[in-house]
């Protein structure tokens, strides 16, 4: 009989703490940009509950080489509803398995990993790609995801001593004011306040309808947009920079805004020949191994758009089970 071990979300808080998670993103791009893993199609599959409303599945595979040797899948499922019935919009689990036998290793609580995995991907990509002389910033969007944004966004981007957030609920805004924050943290009246003069964009909101037209943007700042729906199609024809996570994903996805620019033949991916539209410059990895240059000057508007790739979450996961097993945390369970 073997054992599969489970780690509670205070199990993956307690590892989380140790861990250095923009660092391993990095280093999750990087590999990525080399030819060091395995991506399968996310599967996606969606439902109307019982009384109405909207709920969804993703299962999410995927492999990685280099220091993680990880293979698993992460298994996020949703409710719109959800919050109103006091519980998390979204909740899941992220399960390894052994690459030797490939029996389930171990499953943990998802949604420290997703978020944290989110913001340090785009916290990466800010520091990658920030004009060298932009001190402000703006998050959209102060939810679950946003508030793991504000953290990593502050540490690892001390130069930046002003951000303007702006949340359709104004209370959960107030709510992130003060607590001894060590940027200047300001409340902003509407998303284009917010969004005007800053040189660091991020949204991380649920919209499905786009505002952000480009004329929003400053010269020189860069949009990480990690949600839907933000930005309106005049910003990725714009931009100076269009880059992805994975453009295979984001290509088969009609659901966000630049799977469905491909499909009206408005947008086609780094390298294919398409006359009309604009072409996904590269990936960020690719900035990141030096295979594209990335930003040349402290003009360029540069747009991100991380789709959200299972080897992060995996690969991150990886990490917290090998910090939990030298701790002695979680609890095994038999697995026959």
């Amino acid at each position: 009989m073997s054992e599969l071990l489970y780690l509670s979300a205070e199990d993956v808080a307690a590892v989380m703490r140790e861990l250095d998670p923009v660092a391993l993103m990095r280093q999750v791009l990087s590999l990525h940009a080399e030819g060091e893993t395995v991506l399968p199609p996310e599967a996606y599959l969606s439902w109307t509950p019982p009384g109405g409303g909207s709920a969804r599945s993703l299962g999410m595979p995927g492999q990685i080489g280099g220091r993680f040797n990880a293979v698993g899948t992460k298994i996020i499922n949703a409710n719109v509803d959800n919050p109103g019935r006091g519980l998390p919009r979204a909740s899941g689990l992220t399960i390894l398995f052994d690459p030797v036998t490939a029996r389930p290793a171990c499953a943990m609580h998802a949604a420290l990993i997703s978020a944290t995995r989110t913001a340090a991907i785009s916290t990466a990509a800010a520091e990658q790609l920030r004009p060298s002389t932009g001190t402000t910033a703006a998050l959209i969007g102060v939810g679950t995801i946003g508030r793991v944004h504000l953290d990593l966004i502050e540490s690892h981007l001390p130069e930046l001593t002003e951000i303007a957030i702006y949340d359709d609920d104004r209370e959960r805004g107030r709510g992130l004011l003060g607590n001894g924050r060590t940027a200047g943290l300001s409340l902003a009246a509407s998303a284009e306040e917010a969004v005007r003069g800053a040189s660091v964009v991020v949204t991380t909101t649920t919209t499905t309808t786009g505002y952000i037209p480009y004329e929003w943007l400053s010269p020189g700042a860069v949009l990480v947009h990690v949600s839907l729906d933000d930005a309106l199609p005049d910003v990725v024809e714009k931009a100076d920079l269009v880059l992805v996570d994975d453009w295979e994903l984001v290509r088969d996805d009609p659901r966000r805004l630049l799977g469905r620019l491909y499909r009206a033949g408005k947008l086609h991916g780094p390298g294919e020949a398409n006359g009309d539209g604009r072409a996904v410059d590269a990936s960020i990895g690719e900035v990141m191994v030096g295979a594209h240059p990335g930003r040349s000057n402290d003009d360029e508007v540069i747009l991100v758009n991380p789709f959200g790739m299972a080897i992060a979450d995996i690969a991150l996961a990886k990490e917290v089970y090998d910090g939990a097993h030298a701790a002695g945390l979680g609890v095994s369970l038999p697995f026959a």
